[in-house]
């Protein structure tokens, strides 16, 4: 089985999209990230879920999770609303990391070696540069698990 076998299309952003609208498509579709592309359509790199939270989330709750539990819950419950005017651009690291993205022909432990090293539920699947899909941690360890 390889890349192109396991790809499925899944949902793109830019870095001028609303952090609300990715938090959106993130929950919406169950997805663990979502992938970054160019004004061509290129994947430039992935945004984990994660990466909004981290916008979203006050970084005092980041540094000590206790404070959260003072914040009132009505208030708790509106903190992705913290995401307002806030881009897509706003919510990458400040380090960029090795993009998870692979050509169709990579095998299933090709694809787990690179989501295992570059930490990344998700990796990118091309084909002369052009996005045809994506394989999922899920996608990919449901496979590995029917053999």
């Amino acid at each position: 089985m390889r890349a192109r076998d396991l790809a499925v299309e899944f949902p793109t952003v830019t870095l001028d999209t609303p952090a609300l609208e990715a938090a959106r498509l993130l929950a919406e579709g169950d997805l663990p990230g979502l992938i970054l592309v160019d004004g061509s359509g290129r994947p430039l790199s992935i945004l984990p879920g994660t990466q909004v939270l981290r916008l979203a989330v006050p970084a005092y709750c980041q540094d000590d999770p206790a404070l959260a539990r003072v914040v009132d819950e009505a208030h708790a419950d509106q903190f992705l609303h913290r995401l307002g005017g806030k881009t897509v651009r706003e919510c990458l690291p400040e380090q960029p990391r090795e993009l998870p993205v692979t050509d169709q022909k990579a095998t299933v432990l090709e694809l787990a070696a690179l989501m295992a090293r570059t930490r990344s539920p998700l990796v990118a699947v091309v084909d002369e540069g052009r996005l045809i899909g994506a394989v999922t941690l899920q996608s990919l360890l449901d496979h590995a698990l029917q053999l």
